[in-house]
């Protein structure tokens, strides 16, 4: 497989390894990113292999809640370019998408499209939208959360680039936990847990880390007989990275959230921890054509 320019610049930025280590794995790869970014990992090239890939495509984020705070929503919807995230029909758009997630009915996403909206369906409407605006549109996820005992606070950031729902089991009222809760989704926001705790991580997620990082201990000439207790060591300091309840608090780097939402539920007198993490980045994981304005205007007018 031929190796382009792009594709040594895309995985560059997603490691920030040089360019000539990232277009030799490459060749090694014959092409795979993902692969790729696991090699640079092994030889202790990548600075940062960020999974979800450059943010990429425009768009906006929106949640809603019902009145009382028991089931929450999230919806993502992607255009072409942030001048139209910013029309106003489209923002209207997503936000009755997050109003409608709210009611049951629907299983996945294609369920969700076929939801009455006005007079037709969340799809007719799409069309419609593309169609009046002249711009390629696209409902990319949507969910719907409603948890015995839980209640839901969320959190937006950017205007709608980043939304983020945590719900608490609890028996207080959202009055009573939404300081909590608006600071542990702003972590949330910018930390970028995967997982809320040890106990949710995919095994599958763990094998792959493990296998990569005592790859890794080996290219650094570690004896093979210490490679494991170095492992689990590195392997359990990245899932404090990864897990929300065992990173740091932003707003306090000397407790882990944890910690800060034990004092919060103490000050309460009631039972508060986190059931439910949901955390949606406009355009996370997709590819951005990149254009210049100035050409692309100097094209407009046949210069």
């Amino acid at each position: 497989m031929a190796i382009t320019a792009a594709m040594v610049k895309e995985l560059r930025e997603r490691t920030g390894a040089g360019m000539m280590d990232c277009k030799t794995v490459l060749v090694e790869t014959d092409g795979n990113i993902e692969r790729s970014i696991e090699l640079l990992r092994e030889k202790g090239l990548a600075k940062a292999a960020k999974k979800a890939g450059r943010i990429a495509s425009e768009g906006l984020v929106r949640i809603n809640f019902s009145p009382d705070y028991k089931v929450a929503s999230i919806v993502e919807v992607n255009s072409e370019t942030d001048f139209v995230a910013k029309n106003e029909d489209f923002i209207a758009f997503v936000e009755n998408l997050a109003e409608l997630a709210l009611e049951p009915g629907w299983n996945d996403l294609d369920d969700f499209l076929e939801k009455k909206l006005g007079e037709g369906t969340v799809k007719d409407k799409l069309n419609s939208l593309i169609a009046t605006i002249g711009e390629n549109m696209n409902v990319r996820r949507v969910q719907r959360t409603e948890l015995p005992g839980v209640v839901n606070v969320g959190y937006i950031h950017g205007g709608g680039k980043i939304g983020v729902i945590i719900g608490f089991e609890t028996e207080a009222s959202y009055d009573e936990v939404f300081v909590t809760g608006k600071d542990v989704a702003m972590q949330t926001a910018s930390m970028s847990p995967r997982f809320i705790d040890e106990s949710g991580v995919d095994p599958e997620y763990v094998e792959s880390e493990k296998k990569i990082l005592i790859q890794q201990a080996l290219n650094e000439g570690k004896p093979a007989d210490i490679v494991e207790k170095m492992v689990s060591g590195r392997l359990k300091k990245e899932l404090k990275e990864t897990c929300l309840l065992e990173q740091k608090f932003v707003k306090n780097g000397d407790i882990s959230v944890r910690q800060y939402i034990e004092s919060a539920a103490a000050a309460l007198g009631k039972k508060l921890s986190v059931a439910a993490m949901i955390r949606y980045e406009v355009g996370e994981g997709l590819e951005k054509k990149e254009e210049n304005f100035a050409e692309e205007v100097a094209k407009q007018m046949g210069k």
